[in-house]
C-alpha cells in the first residue's frame, strides 16, 4: 500500500494522524509545521498533504478546513509507520492487580477484565468467554432439588461453569445421582465438550444402554446438560464511546445504542478474530463492526496451553490511540492466558 509514499509523505501523514487522534479536529499545514518540527515550509507541507489526499489517505471535510485521515491512512499507519511501545510497569502492575484469580471464578475475572480494558484505554472493553464446546471436560455434578427437578452442573478445564435445571419424569435418589456423575466423570475425561456431546449421542444409541437403566438415565441427564449456546460476552464502557466528539450527534448516539444491543454481529467478528493468534486490528468498515462507520476494534486471543479459548479487545473510534491501546490489549490477553493455565 505504501510503495509510492516517500519518507516525507510518511512523516507528514503520521503527524496528521497523531494530531487528529489528539484533537478530533481537521489538521492544517500551518498547525503541522508549528507543532511537529518538520523543518518544512507550510507551502511544502500543503503540497504533500494534497498528494496524500489524491492517494486516498486524507480527506477535506469542508472546503476551507484542514484534512483528516481516511481508513486507508489508518491501515497504512498501523502496518508501516506506528511504533508500538511496551506497556509501562505501573500499567502492568495495575492490570495484574485487577485480574487476580484468587477467590473468583472465570466469569468474574473476565467481567473485571472487560471493565479494566475500558478504564485503561478510555474506550470500550469487550471479552468473549470461552466457547464451552471447545473446552476440555472436567466434571459434571447432579444436585437433587424438590420435586422432579435436578440441577446439572458442567465444569470445563478452563473453569467455565454451565448450570441446567432439568425436569425428569420420575424421581431419582441423590445416591443414584452421585453414581451417575462418578460414571460420567470417569468415562469423559480428556474429551472436549463437543466430543462429549458426540460420545453421549453414540452411547445412547448403543445396545448396552437398553439393558442398563442407570446408564440410560445418566446419559440422558448429561445430554440435556450440554448445549451449544453462544459464549458469554462482557461489554464495559459504552459511555466512553459516547463521550468521543465524533459521536456527539444525537442520531449517532441512538445508532450506537441500537448497534450494541445486537451482540450477534460482534460475536461473529470476535469468532473471526479467534482464527489467528495474537493481536488483530479491524479498522472501520474492514470489520463491518456493528455496521457502523468510524469504529475500530483491537483484539487479542487468550489461551490455555496451546489452545485458543477466547478473545478480548477494545472498541473505539477509528481515531483511537492505536499505539497506546495495542500493548494494553496484548499484555492483558497474555496475562489472562497465564492465569487460566495456572488454575
Amino acid at each position: 500500500m505504501d510503495e509510492h509514499l516517500s519518507d516525507r509523505g510518511k512523516r507528514i501523514l503520521e503527524a496528521v494522524i497523531e494530531d487528529y487522534i489528539a484533537t478530533a479536529e481537521p489538521v492544517g499545514s500551518r498547525t503541522l509545521t508549528r507543532s511537529h518540527g518538520l523543518d518544512l515550509s507550510p507551502a511544502t507541507v500543503r503540497n504533500v498533504m494534497s498528494d496524500l489526499e489524491e492517494m486516498g489517505l486524507l480527506v477535506s471535510p469542508h472546503t476551507s478546513s484542514g484534512r483528516v485521515p481516511t481508513e486507508k491512512a489508518y491501515r497504512l499507519y498501523v502496518n508501516s509507520i506506528l511504533e508500538v511501545k511496551n506497556i509501562t510497569r505501573d500499567k502492568q502492575d495495575e492490570i495484574r492487580r485487577r485480574c487476580r484469580m484468587a477467590g473468583k471464578d472465570v466469569g468474574q475475572v473476565l467481567k473485571e477484565t472487560s471493565r479494566l480494558l475500558s478504564t485503561t484505554s478510555s474506550y470500550m472493553g469487550v471479552v468473549m468467554a470461552p466457547r464451552l464446546a471447545s473446552n476440555l471436560f472436567h466434571q459434571i455434578e447432579f444436585v437433587k432439588l424438590p420435586g422432579h427437578r435436578i440441577l446439572a452442573i458442567l465444569i470445563s478445564q478452563s473453569g467455565t461453569v454451565q448450570n441446567r435445571l432439568i425436569e425428569v419424569e420420575e424421581e431419582i435418589h441423590p445416591e443414584d445421582l452421585i453414581r451417575m456423575a462418578n460414571y460420567l466423570n470417569e468415562q469423559l475425561q480428556g474429551l472436549t465438550i463437543a466430543q462429549v456431546r458426540e460420545r453421549l449421542i453414540a452411547e445412547m444409541q448403543s445396545e448396552k444402554v437398553r439393558y442398563d437403566s442407570m446408564m440410560a438415565k445418566a446419559l440422558s441427564l448429561s445430554e440435556q446438560t450440554i448445549s451449544d449456546e453462544a459464549p458469554e460476552l462482557f461489554l464495559e464502557g459504552q459511555a466512553n464511546i459516547l463521550e468521543q466528539p465524533e459521536f456527539a450527534d444525537a442520531g449517532r448516539m441512538r445508532e450506537i445504542f441500537r448497534a450494541f444491543e445486537k451482540k450477534s454481529t460482534l460475536l461473529d467478528l470476535l469468532d473471526r478474530a479467534m482464527q489467528a493468534q495474537g493481536v488483530q486490528i479491524f479498522i472501520g468498515s474492514e470489520s463491518h463492526l456493528l455496521r457502523m462507520e468510524g469504529m475500530s476494534l483491537i483484539t487479542s486471543t487468550y489461551m490455555t496451553g496451546k489452545d485458543t479459548v477466547g478473545v478480548l479487545g477494545v472498541i473505539g473510534p477509528t481515531r483511537m490511540g492505536y499505539g497506546r491501546v495495542i500493548p494494553i490489549v496484548d499484555y492483558t490477553a497474555k496475562l489472562i492466558s497465564r492465569l487460566l493455565e495456572s488454575e
